[in-house]
This record gives structure tokens, sequence and C-alpha cells, in this order.
């Protein structure tokens, strides 16, 4: 190709050139012009040229004194230029590799994808601060009912299901889901009948292969981490229990490739018993999880070769799935929510595997973002949103946020974006639409955790949000695969519907400001006491009055009054009318 057109083998360099004038020219009278897209752009190309360039230079010297000193027979020195020569060549060939790039930020309320649910796309996002005492590690274990308060849990999963479906009472919001669930799945109008068996997952990934659980069951390690809360499971197999009428023997809660230790085990045996509790392998009372030889997910991967797995037992014989995910980042996909929560729902370990025609299982983790990092790649996450035995058998997506982490096994940390402010994330979040709920998730864990280049950033990482796209328009997905999970040659229709949010502070979708047909983020249970200004209990415009005029008498004073002071920055501004109106327009649900 070369040969035919000789032009090409100058299209780097040109290119190269090309850049880094373009940069220079523009950045240098104006260095903020750094930041604009078309230079964000320039910078990586203007630098790659630059060590190209030097590295060839480099090189082509040290060679040329290494052929000096060789005709005057001086070969040791001569064979020091060598060394020199060929490590500036490879030190700009290394360089110029593509290396991890990061998103752009995400372009507000443009929705893609069919919504999904009762009412279609809306996400409920319910916010208590009071459901955690905790102060940090070294001041007891979050998981005790002395600092996460059950009370306050079973009362946010009430309203998370409740204002999801509009439903006046749990056992109708339960009804109504298990009929609308039927009715799409072509069974009819009918709820949930006797014997039916329903399977809870949860994200343990501390527990992985049983690590932090010692022979007794109790935890010995990853105390201050990140897992589901022991309240909130108990929360919902109430529900489940006493208002579905659901017989706990057809409940299996828990991973299949992860341990439970007692703080979970205890109290659902002794509340809930004979519920299933999954456990590795299988110890103490728990349950180990068996691979199904009938029931298979089929991987639509683009490598050229049939991947297809059984799946567990506990997956293929239950009817209807809760997915209960958590609220983190990832190292390696950037996120871990509810897609990414069903990674833990195999028998995959290097000990026990599925052999396919002298292959392995295919490794989910070689297509993450941190391996194909960008758009338009195919996705597994979408794979397992659609399989009749995994996610295709959704019922109900929650998150558990009632604390938060960076990365899949980093310890917890308080956040810092509105409302929190500090303190832990305190959330609950519900929906029936698998791509919304993500996607409302990747919009504040893409806000919390933002140093970009390191774990505390990977929210940011290039392909991160792909999946999601994958999913939504995973009829015609924009990497072209063709998505088959179940191996029937039908494929996918849409998962659900993606888009972002207007902006950080009024947190905002298409179906929330009525321009479209996106997400719907309903919010719930803020605290309101601190934007009630003058206490009459009610957040409404004469504490807006108040603000207002606590502002403009801020203006050129030297002092303030801090009682107003929402955004806690040590002014009053736009940012506390803001942090006022979320909490005006979205009042505490009783």
């Amino acid at each position: 190709m070369m040969n035919r057109h000789r032009w090409l083998r100058f299209f780097f360099p040109l290119t190269g050139l090309a850049a880094l004038i373009w940069f220079l020219v523009r950045v240098i009278p104006k260095p903020s012009r750094a930041t604009y897209p078309c230079q964000r752009a320039a910078f990586p190309i203007a630098s790659a040229f630059v060590i190209w360039l030097a590295g060839v230079v480099g090189s082509i010297a040290a060679f040329r004194k290494a052929q000096n000193y060789m005709s005057r027979a001086r070969y040791v020195i001569a064979g020091v230029c060598i060394v020199i020569s060929v490590t500036a060549i490879f030190f700009a060939l290394t360089s110029t590799n593509e290396n991890i790039t990061y998103a752009d930020d995400p372009i507000p309320n443009v929705p893609i994808g069919t919504a999904r649910g009762i009412n279609p796309g809306r996400v409920v996002w319910v916010h208590d601060p009071n459901v955690s005492s905790w102060a940090g590690s070294g001041s007891g274990y979050w998981f005790d009912d002395s600092i996460t308060n059950p009370e306050i849990c079973q009362g946010m999963l009430s309203s998370a299901v409740q204002n999801l479906t509009g439903a006046a009472s749990n056992t109708a919001v339960w009804d109504g889901l298990f009929r609308y669930f039927n009715q799409q799945k072509g069974k009819g109008d009918v709820g949930y009948q006797a014997g039916e068996k329903i399977i809870i997952k949860l994200n343990f990934v501390i527990f992985h292969l049983n690590g932090n659980i010692d022979e007794n069951g109790d935890q010995t390690g990853g105390f201050d981490c990140c897992f589901n809360s022991p309240q909130m499971v108990l929360a919902l197999l109430e529900q489940l229990v006493n208002q579905v009428g659901a017989d706990p023997c057809d409940i299996t809660v828990g991973s299949t490739l992860d341990g439970m230790p007692n703080q979970f085990y205890n109290p659902i045996q002794a509340e809930f018993p004979g519920v299933v509790c999954l456990d590795f392998e299988g110890l103490l009372g728990r349950t180990k999880a068996v691979r199904s030889t009938t029931d298979f997910l089929y991987w639509s991967n683009p490598l050229g070769q049939s991947y297809f797995e059984g799946v567990p037992t506990c997956f293929a014989e239950a009817e209807y799935l809760i997915n209960f995910a958590l609220l983190k980042g990832h190292p390696s996909a950037g996120i871990t929510v509810c897609a990414k929560n069903h990674f833990g729902s195999f028998l995959r370990t290097p000990m026990d595997y599925w052999k396919l025609w002298d292959d392995d299982y295919l490794d989910l983790h070689k297509f993450l973002p941190d391996k194909d990092n960008g758009m338009g790649y195919y996705r597994p996450h979408v794979d397992l949103m659609g399989s009749s035995h995994i996610d295709g058998k959704g019922l109900l997506w929650l998150i558990d946020g009632l604390y938060g982490a960076p990365w899949h096994n980093a310890d917890i940390v308080p956040w810092e974006m509105a409302p929190f402010d500090g303190d832990w994330p305190c959330s609950l979040f519900a929906s029936q639409d698998p791509v919304a709920i993500d996607s409302v998730a990747y919009d504040f864990l893409w806000t919390e955790f933002n140093d970009v280049g390191t774990n505390y950033g990977r929210p940011h990482m290039g392909g991160t949000e792909d999946y999601l796209h994958e999913a939504a328009l995973a009829d015609s997905p924009p990497s072209g695969v063709f998505y088959d999970p179940d191996g029937n040659s039908l494929g996918l229709e849409s998962l659900g519907v993606h888009e972002h949010w207007n902006n950080e502070f009024d947190k905002q979708y298409s179906r929330n400001l009525g321009t479209g047909d996106g997400i719907e983020l309903i919010a719930i249970g803020h605290d309101l006491s601190e934007a009630d200004f003058n206490a009459d209990s009610r957040v409404n415009f004469l504490d807006y009055a108040e603000l207002a005029d606590a502002w403009m008498s801020s203006l050129g004073e030297p002092g303030y009054d801090d009682s107003y002071d929402l955004y806690d920055d040590d002014v009053i501004n736009i940012f506390d009318m803001r942090l006022f109106l979320q909490k005006w327009l979205f009042p505490i649900e009783e």
C-alpha cells in the first residue's frame, strides 16, 4: 500500500506538525483556548508528534556518533551510542502508543432508546441523611443497626417503590410491579403466584470467593468497604414476604461467586427462616450455587468464536429477579451499578470454568473501557441485561446508595457534591428501567468522582457510558454488534432509555423538563430543615424571599448570615439559590 500511495508515509508527521502549529498559534496569544474542544483534540496529536520527532532525531544523532566511533575502533563507546539510538526509537514508539482517554463532558438532555416501566423512564431517588450516624472509620461498623437505622431504611424503600409506581400502599405497589412484568412477558394481567421463585442479586465483591470471612462465618476484613447494607436487604425481604406473600423458601438472596458473612445470614434466618442464602462454597447452612447444564447465555462477542455459558440454576429457576446494586466507581469499568453487578452472576473462576470446544469461558473484563477505550465497542453488559435468564427476568432495579465508594473494593468515602456536602450519600434509587437507573447513577458518580487520571476519576474514563448507548440502542447499536444472548437469532430491542441530566444542581432530565421522552428523576426525602428559614415547617415563597433578601444584602458587605449559605462556600450566591430551589421543588414525602 505504501508503494502505491507513497504520500501515506508522511501522513503522521504532516498531521502532527499541523496540529502543533495550530495549537501554538491559537493558544500562545490566549492560553484559555487550551480548554476549547478543538485544542483538546489537537494537543495529543501535537504532543505525540513532538515526542516522535525528538526520538527520531536523538536516534539518528546517536547512530551517527556510533558510526564515527566504530571507524576509529572505539567499540565500547560506539556500543553505548547504539544502545542510546535504539532506546530513543523505543521511547518514541512506546510514548506515542494509545493510552487511556477520558470522556468529554456529557451532553445534557438528549435521550436515546425507549423508556420502560409503568411510568416510563422513571427513576426514584430517596435521600435521607438521618439514616446513618456513622462518624467514619474507627467509630464502629457502619452496617450495625445502631449506626444504620433499620426503620428509616424500611421507610426509604416504601417511599421509593410507591413513588415509582404511584400506588398508595406497598401491597398495591408490588401487585402492580408483578402485573406489569407479566404483561410485558405475555403472561397476562396476573400478579405473583404462590410457589414462583424470586432471586435478589447483591453486590458482595468484598467477599469474593469467601474472602474476608473466616471458618465460623464472621467477617475478618473490609469492614469500611462498600457492600449492601443488611438493613436494606431485610427491608426488601420484609416486603416480599409480608406484602407480596412469597414463601421465604422461594426467595434466594446473595451472589454466586461471593460469601455471605454472619451479619447478613443470622438476621435473615432469624426473621425469615428458609430464605436461600447463596455462598461460594455452601458453608454453614448457606447454599452453594450450581451451574445449569440446560440453560445458557450466549455471548455476542465479535471475536469470531462461539462462547456460551451455563447460568446458575438459582437464576434459571427463578421467575423474577431484583437487581440490588451499589453506588461505586470501578478502575476497569468506570462504574459499578446494576449492569456490572451481573459480572458476579456466574460461576467463573480459574479453578472452575465451563469448557467450550477447548476454549475457556469468555473473559468479560477484556471488553471493559480500560481495554476497549472509547465508544462503539461490544460490551458484555448488554448480553447480561438482555438475557432471558439474567436481567431479562428483572422485576425491579435498586441501587443501595446509603454509602458509596470510588472503586469496587475501596473504603467508603464522604461525598462532596450537593446535597451531600461532606456526608454519606444516604440514598436509595429504584426503577423499572435498567438503562435509566444506571444513567442516573452515572451522572452522580461522574460528578462526585472527578479526579481524572486516578482511581477517584474512573467514571470519566472514555467508554464508561458506552454500554448504556449499546443497551439503549440494542436493536441497532453503535458498535454494529448483533446482541443475541439467548442464541435464538432474534436479537434484542431497546433495553431502556439513556440520557444525562441538565446540571448537577437541578438534576433534571427531559421528562422533568417536558422536553422529551427520556428519564424522569423523582427526588424524595431531602432534609428541608436548613431551607426552612422562617421555621414554619414549610419551604415556600416566604423562605425564597428571605434567601433573596440575604443574597442582596450581602453584596458589598464585609459579613454575611451563614444560615443562608446552603452551599457552604462562605458566600451567598446562585449556588445557594439552586440548592434552595432543589429542596423546594422536591419536598419531603411523609
